[in-house]
């Protein structure tokens, strides 16, 4: 069986560190003051949240202004 869970930590904003937790259904509470914890610190909720957005594709679908210009020059030249 493995000990993970005994090794996980949350960030705590009263001791500002990373601790180990008691979890309950909907919240978990730090064990060395109680208080509520959170999975990360802001610092550290920023730099995941740029992270991904760097990892977001870049474009989409192409401009119409290509197609269009190609539509009229073909028109121009049928008639």
């Amino acid at each position: 069986m493995s000990n993970t869970f005994h090794n996980d930590t949350k960030y705590c904003p009263c001791c500002e560190t990373y601790v180990r937790y008691l979890a309950s259904i909907d919240r978990s509470y730090c064990i060395e003051c109680g208080g509520e914890v959170r999975l990360m610190s802001e610092a550290d909720w920023g730099t995941f949240q740029e992270r991904m957005e760097a990892r977001k594709p870049k474009g989409g679908r192409p401009r119409k202004e290509g197609r269009r210009q190609t539509a009229v020059a073909q028109r121009r030249m049928s008639a």
